[in-house]
């Protein structure tokens, strides 16, 4: 099969994009530069160079190959009608990847939250996450209405080492600089808040079950585990030699430093379960913990 993937340079969509290569089939990735389109070239992987809101470009590549993975930002609208426009019709499968912030709370790291949110349960959207829980469901429904078999892969805190140019993911390299920046793993009030998470290559094969039989219209979280933000502290601070010392991050430092990304991914809860995974694709994770994963990989 010949695959488009757009964020081909990126942590998740040039990790799917190496898994996949990997796996036999023809990979084209978007990429926004000839620098990364050569370094893709000598990992064996096409590319075509061009932006998300190059809809021409999107379109180009939808057309051209068998299937498309959308891995480049979750809350771009433009390029995900662009894609759908395009394989309109077609049969062809389109899997555009969210993101597990749709279910986040504003707990500031102060409580840990009961409310555990299995794929199709029902949930209340925060304001600053409605245009990316917008962006999942015109992908889903295109994929009842319009003729292509649009799903939707949300993952959760994904940890471990990338596969492709991009080694490291977003959340936990963000924690670690702050925790040697500060001798201490860091948290965001108490710390008592919990994510869901996923293991890279756990992630990487579940898109490759979702390409083969998801089903259209399905929704997907990607998690096999879950930790509180203190826990991921202390094993931030174990693996960095600093004998397990955590401290609090002030929110209001941590947004002053990295805007509202810590609001939106250090001081919420956010607990999900991979029902549909499991259910509908047989999908099972193999991968170490977060925990066993930070020990096994110091960078």
């Amino acid at each position: 099969m010949k695959i488009f993937i757009t964020g081909a340079s990126g942590f998740i969509g040039g990790s799917v994009a190496e898994h996949l290569r990997d796996a036999g089939h023809q990979i084209l990735g978007l990429v926004r530069s000839s620098e990364k389109a050569d370094a893709l070239k000598q990992r064996g992987i096409e590319s075509l160079i061009g932006s998300l809101d190059d809809s021409a470009i999107l379109a180009k590549g939808a057309r051209m190959t068998d299937s498309t993975i959308n891995a480049a930002d979750s809350d771009h609208r433009g390029a995900a009608e662009a894609l759908i426009s395009a394989l309109a019709g077609t049969g062809k499968a389109l899997i555009h990847t969210g993101g597990s912030s749709i279910v986040v709370d504003d707990a500031k790291g102060e409580f840990a939250s009961e409310d555990i949110f299995e794929d199709d349960a029902p949930f209340n959207v925060l304001a600053h996450r409605r245009g990316r829980y917008e962006v999942d469901c015109t992908v889903r429904a295109a994929g009842v209405t319009q003729g292509l078999r649009g799903l939707v892969i949300c993952p959760t805190t994904v940890y471990g080492t990338g596969r492709g140019l991009r080694f490291d993911s977003d959340q936990i390299p963000k924690l670690m600089a702050k925790s040697r920046d500060r001798r201490a793993g860091v948290y965001i009030g108490k710390g008592l808040n919990i994510w869901s998470n996923v293991f890279v290559d756990d992630l990487c094969s579940l898109f490759a079950l979702a390409l083969e039989k998801g089903p259209s219209g399905a929704f997907f979280f990607a998690e096999n585990g879950e930790s509180t933000l203190i826990k991921v502290a202390e094993a931030i601070s174990a693996t960095l030699g600093f004998e397990g010392r955590t401290e609090p991050w002030d929110l209001a430092e941590a947004t002053a430093e990295l805007g509202a990304w810590p609001q939106i991914a250090l001081g919420t809860n956010c607990r999900v379960r991979a029902t549909n995974a499991r259910r509908l694709l047989d999908w099972r994770p193999t991968g170490p913990s977060l925990a066993e994963s930070l020990s096994r990989n110091q960078r």
